[in-house]
């Protein structure tokens, strides 16, 4: 059979190249969600890697059977960590030269090569090597025998608004490295810089890999930043009612008289406060859901009871679920 005249020609490998990894950011307990649930559930959607603070919480991970791609964001500054990291099979990020010989020596003491990012301050002025001096590092870096510089991390400052010149010096500082670092055949595979901030406005800033935290579980940098995309909240903080009182015009309210009601008011004693972890700053200024209705807390926050106005919920009842944070219904 003659070869048709007409092909085309898909390169898998370049559709490779052109994947943006994910790595869903789990400090911190997952944020307050729980590290080992959510990272399980992470690793089974086929998440491309988790991304810890600590290495305790890299090694609570690997005791609990994930064995995917584990980032470590912060130092290694001792021996017995480097050793970890080597045995656990961990991904390192690097922002110090004297960091990396140490775990240069332990992947040479064990016959391993160990993957790891280095970390360049572009802007944000914390951890990380000064982007002037990074010639510097990348010629150190050669020198290291076993370790694997597969990729350049740094971090956004302003990335949360999408008007920032900074961000863009940023971005062409960090292009800049990136392309010295390849030129210099370093093997960049997985270079990044976003934030969920930087993920979801700077589409120009994804490079090869992406971070995502605050906005993996459905909330946001800050209050007012408007999300491109629609989002769910992972955690869901819901308490009860456990009586309901009808309060007279002028009636203080709470710790410290800080609220007197106008008019008659119906209101609801809730069973959470701030030893729940309701933050007593929202008193008489924050909100709560109840059958799916915003209503305002009133009164000083108490360690295990919150009040909140519900005069205009007429069908609320002892026992009724109230949503501290969350969704009901539409709301």
């Amino acid at each position: 059979m003659q070869p048709h005249p007409n092909s085309v020609l898909i390169d898998l490998r370049a559709l490779v190249y052109n994947l943006t990894r994910l790595a869903a950011v789990v400090k911190s307990d997952a944020y307050g969600h729980g590290l080992v649930p959510i990272s399980r559930t992470l690793e089974k959607n086929g998440v491309d890697a988790l991304a810890v603070a600590h290495l305790d919480e890299a090694l609570e991970l690997r005791d609990a059977g994930i064995r995917g791609d584990i980032i470590l964001l912060s130092d290694l500054g001792t021996r017995e960590s480097c050793e970890y990291v080597v045995e656990k099979g961990l991904t390192p990020v690097i922002y110090s030269l004297d960091t990396a010989e140490r775990l240069n020596q332990a992947g040479r003491r064990r016959r391993k090569r160990i993957d790891v990012y280095l970390k360049v301050d572009t802007g944000m002025g914390r951890l990380g090597i000064c982007h002037k001096d990074v010639a510097g590092a990348f010629d150190r870096f050669s020198g290291f025998d076993h370790l694997a510089l597969i990729g350049l991390t740094s971090h956004l400052s302003t990335a949360d608004d999408p008007d920032s010149d900074f961000v863009h010096a940023q971005r062409r500082r960090f292009e800049r490295i990136v392309s010295m670092g390849r030129a210099r055949e370093l093997g960049l595979r997985w270079n990044n810089i976003s934030n969920s901030a930087g993920t979801a406005v700077h589409q120009n800033l994804h490079f090869d890999m992406v971070r995502c935290g605050i906005m993996l579980y459905g909330g946001l940098p800050h209050p007012d930043f408007k999300s491109p995309v629609p989002l769910k909240p992972v955690m869901h903080f819901r308490a009860r009612v456990l009586q309901l009182r009808v309060l007279e015009d002028r009636t203080p309210v709470s710790y410290g008289r800080t609220h007197y009601t106008e008019g008659d008011r119906q209101v609801a004693v809730i069973s959470s406060g701030y030893g729940n972890g309701i933050p007593r700053r929202l008193a008489n200024r924050g909100v709560v859901l109840v059958e799916g209705k915003r209503v305002p807390i009133v009164g000083t926050i108490g360690m295990n009871l919150t009040l909140c106005d519900v005069t205009d919920i007429p069908h609320v009842r002892v026992g009724d679920e109230v949503v501290m944070l969350g969704s009901q219904g539409t709301a």
